[in-house]
């Protein structure tokens, strides 16, 4: 057997042709630019190279994009002045604070000082507050609306896209960290999946992995689930981008993983190429909350 793959590179593009229509209508109705804003302090490669892939999506797409950055050398008090402006700026919809921060810097303390209707990458405590309470879909949210981070936010549109049944099924999640492996284990069980959450402590991880029907991986160790941690036809979920010998990889053996499970994310092409999409997805909604709540 050989696994189908989950081509996040081809939904991306096919994503990309609804947010532009989207925007679109939205200009046309408000005559406003949905936009982010990035924040960046120092020049850490990754950072940058971040920026300029969210710039070009942001742009290519009728959006708005405004680059904030700040020196290495910057303290807590200038970014959160920085944050405190844009969280004002009624021209800016969107806020995105890059990591790294400069040492001695409480990112905590970053995180707490932006505006939750801006927060279109779901950093701050309200959104994941929110994301934890959201009553299971088919029922009323029973919380205010919220912002779920990109990256798992775009590992969900793939399952759904691909129309894979979650409900009842038995997720397993290998990962806990507040920004892939926790809210992807919270939209999994709003999606009424049983999810169980794997981490470096769990007993006899691969036996947990070989009992998911679906199988998420967000750990940033290359290869480390094997193709024998997977339940034949299971759905994998490959969230890792690792390097080895100048190749990208995930954290599942792609080649060993794709004779077992039924569906599998490719890396690269697999969930990468979604997170910006999800990215102006929430810009684009961010706008719309707050023009509705001008009108």
């Amino acid at each position: 057997m050989t696994a189908t793959i989950l081509n996040g590179r081809e939904l991306a593009k096919t994503m990309q042709e609804e947010i532009s229509a989207e925007v679109a209508a939205f200009k046309a109705r408000y005559n406003v630019v949905p936009t982010i804003a990035v924040v960046r302090a120092g020049e850490d490669p990754a950072s940058v190279s971040y920026g300029k892939a969210i710039e070009k999506a942001f742009t290519g797409r009728g959006m708005g994009f405004a680059l904030h950055t700040l020196p290495e050398t910057a303290t807590q008090d200038e970014i959160v002045a920085l944050v405190a402006r844009l969280n004002a700026d009624p021209d800016v919809h969107g806020i995105m604070v890059q990591e790294p921060l400069p040492k001695g810097v409480n990112e905590a303390a970053v995180k707490e000082i932006l505006s939750p209707d801006k927060d279109v990458d779901g950093v701050h405590p309200v959104n994941a507050g929110r994301l934890a309470q959201v009553a299971p879909v088919g029922r009323p949210p029973m919380v205010e609306p919220f912002f779920v981070p990109a990256t798992p936010a775009g590992g969900l549109e793939i399952l759904k896209r691909y129309n894979v049944s979650l409900q009842g099924k038995h997720a397993v999640v290998v990962g806990r960290s507040n920004i892939v492996g926790k809210p992807m284990a919270m939209l999994l069980l709003r999606e009424n999946a049983t999810v169980t959450i794997c981490h470096s402590q769990t007993t006899d991880l691969a036996a947990v992995c070989r009992s998911g029907d679906i199988l998420c991986a967000a750990v940033g160790r290359a290869k480390m689930i094997k193709g024998d941690w997977i339940k034949p036809g299971a759905v994998v979920i490959d969230f890792g981008v690792n390097f080895v010998d100048g190749q990208m990889c995930g954290d599942v053996d792609f080649e060993a993983a794709q004779e077992v499970a039924g569906m599998i994310t490719p890396v690269p092409g697999g969930t990468g190429p979604m997170t910006n999409i999800m990215l102006m997805r929430n810009v684009l909604e961010a706008a719309q909350r707050q023009l509705k709540e001008k009108a």
